[in-house]
């Protein structure tokens, strides 16, 4: 892990990166303050993780989700890099539908990443699609979300089950926590779908497996007919500008659980949310080594193209075209 210790100062200057200086701030101020953690725990475990978590974030456009005073404070959404960032952070220019342009940060390094963390972000959520082509994704993901007081063990079932469905069309999906209530289940994929064929894929697969397990699965999106005791499959997070919170991020729930890769042997052996905490995860972190790996190497990817009946592009997309994509198989 990494060696850089956080200032017991109020405040303070840290260049973790020679010529990239992060000015810490307000590093006493209570962040989670059932457990007695401040700002500087938080930042102490992000600059541990660095070297697991920045390489899944280092070309994606960044989505910060501020908690200036805490997960007991108020939150805001910011897109658009504020004022005064550091000249060597990286931005990520992304024209939206509406013609509105904004220059998204990149979290490239640690001093990137502690200067996102210092404006009072918790968790981190960065694009699907990498800067140098927005619109064509490398992965695929699901998001298990429980409804109502569905128990986890239900989350549990829904996500193995997605796992046999996925593996039966030659893809290796792999699983995290969510930190909040739920799993995350992505696959690598190739690039070359857009981000609407990749969404029309996984809302098709969502409603094959509601279909195939009636019982325990829903894929309605409308949240007043999501029937009582299932597992929302949310396939809707595919779709272009979306995000889920990043691997290896801490949520901002009263434990302070972090988003965690699992194994499917954990899985099935019935790992819980709140195993996985900003106060155990670095010992965990350091004797299994980065599980999200699959998800950066070029090597191992599925080609959903065959999948879709497409060919794979000449070009790259520079707009949001309409889905050709058919149904998948049943599962």
């Amino acid at each position: 892990m990494a060696a850089l210790i956080i200032p017991s100062e109020p405040a303070a200057t840290v260049e973790p990166v020679r010529g990239h200086r992060v000015n810490l701030t307000n590093l006493d101020k209570p962040f989670f303050p059932q457990l007695g953690l401040v700002k500087r725990d938080l930042l102490q475990y992000y600059a541990d993780v660095a070297p697991l978590l920045v390489p899944h974030l280092t070309g994606r456009a960044m989505v910060m989700k501020r908690y200036p005073n805490g997960i007991d404070g108020e939150f805001f959404y910011m897109k658009r890099s504020p004022p005064g960032r550091p000249e060597w952070m990286r931005t990520c220019r992304v024209e939206h539908r509406s013609g509105n342009v904004i220059d998204f940060p990149i979290v490239d390094d640690v001093a990137g990443l502690l200067w996102t963390i210092n404006l009072g972000c918790i968790d981190l959520n960065e694009w699907y699609a990498r800067c140098d082509d927005l619109d064509r994704p490398d992965y695929l993901h699901f998001d298990l979300d429980p409804v109502g007081g569905t128990p986890f063990a239900t989350v549990r079932a829904v996500a193995l089950a997605l796992r046999a469905g996925l593996e039966e069309l030659g893809m290796r999906p792999i699983a995290k926590t969510s930190g909040s209530k739920g799993i995350h289940v992505y696959v690598a994929i190739v690039r070359g779908p857009t981000q609407k064929e990749v969404w029309t894929f996984a809302k098709a697969f969502a409603h094959a497996m509601e279909r195939v397990h009636p019982e325990i699965v829903t894929a309605e999106y409308r949240v007043a007919k999501r029937p009582r005791g299932r597992v929302l499959v949310d396939y809707n997070q595919n779709a272009w500008g979306q995000t889920l919170a990043s691997v290896y991020s801490v949520r901002p729930r009263p434990r302070a659980t972090v988003s965690t890769p699992v194994t499917w042997d954990e899985v099935e052996a019935g790992i819980e949310i709140d195993d996985f905490r900003l106060d155990n995860v670095r010992e965990r972190f350091a004797k299994v080594g980065d599980l999200w790996a699959p998800m950066h190497r070029e090597r191992g990817r599925f080609d959903l193209a065959p999948l879709l009946g497409m060919e794979k592009p000449k070009g790259r997309a520079t707009r949001r075209p309409a889905a050709k994509a058919g149904p998948p198989p049943e599962p």
